[in-house]
């Protein structure tokens, strides 16, 4: 992992946490996170897809014929979040590129361990490529840190089941492999919001019984056999935990012949551009994730 001053426009940086959430802290977490959620999407509707499972829905003012769609998933770890946190982005996307967005609501581990977060995941991509007026050849998936892992997992699982093929999946600093919580050489300091107790934490509580045979669909960054799967776009900053396997999984996607964008943020912390939205990078590293997909839908239609 590179060792890089943050970068210049991130000046909340040096206030920034290094550390998150815990086993202790994780109730308190998740009640922070729930109050201070909006219960209802503004410009948006909830609706159900299962008895486990809603997503928060926005869509196009006005459309001629089928639209792109995207669904999105919130980080947290596994273990924290909430789909709330992606009204504004979602809201931003409708507006810019019509397409309709959709984010889930999954369930959290340690409650609710691998498979569970990531089949609910699938129930909402079902849903959303089954909506009337959504153009089911044109679905792009999305997420930021334990979302993008997820996105990455259900391009895998979409390619496994054959029965939707996304255009594009958009990994935002994902957290796609377990093996990260054993590396001891990572300077803590350069660490924002994600530190490796966190990481370590986060990775038990998600793979539960499973963390003695862990599976490919768990930690992507496992999976053998990457063709064939969506087209990617990825994001990483280079203070990020994540740094080094966000680069390796790009890597593999390239190897195997899929087209994948990466995009490198020099002195970027994890969660950089929810921390600081206003600064140039975070809207510069947001105007490439909308580029990509609006290419994306574009292309496909």
């Amino acid at each position: 992992m590179p060792d890089h001053t943050f970068h210049p426009d991130l000046r909340l940086a040096r206030f920034v946490p290094r550390s998150v959430v815990g086993p202790r802290t994780l109730p308190l977490t998740r009640w922070i996170t729930r109050v201070s959620a909006p219960r209802r999407p503004a410009g948006g509707e909830i609706v159900r897809v299962n008895a486990d499972v809603h997503v928060r829905v926005f869509r196009p003012r006005s459309v001629e014929g089928p639209a792109p769609a995207l669904l999105w998933i919130h980080g947290g770890g596994y273990v924290v979040g909430t789909a709330a946190m992606a009204d504004r982005w979602c809201r931003d996307l409708t507006s810019r590129l019509n397409v309709i967005t959709a984010a889930v609501e999954y369930r959290l581990a340690p409650e609710y361990p691998f498979p569970i977060p990531l089949e609910d995941c699938y129930a909402g991509l079902q849903w959303l490529a089954a909506l009337p007026g959504v153009d089911s050849g044109r679905i792009a998936i999305g997420g930021e840190s334990a979302g993008g892992g997820l996105a990455a997992a259900l391009a895998l699982l979409a390619k496994e089941r054959g029965e939707i093929r996304p255009v594009l999946q958009v990994l935002s600093y994902p957290m796609l492999d377990d093996r990260t919580t054993a590396r001891t050489d990572i300077d803590p300091r350069s660490l924002r919001l994600w530190s490796a107790e966190n990481n370590r934490f986060a990775w038990r509580a998600y793979l539960g019984p499973a963390s003695g045979d862990i599976s490919s669909l768990a930690a992507p960054a496992r999976y053998e056999d990457l063709g064939g799967v969506a087209p990617a776009w990825i994001g990483a900053g280079t203070n990020d935990l994540f740094h080094d396997e966000n680069l390796a999984y790009a890597q593999r996607l390239k190897d195997a012949g899929v087209p994948c964008e990466l995009h490198v943020v020099p002195g970027a912390y994890h969660g950089f551009d929810a921390t600081e939205p206003k600064a140039a990078v975070s809207r510069e590293y947001r105007e490439a994730q909308i580029a990509a997909l609006g290419r994306a839908v574009r292309s496909a239609g």
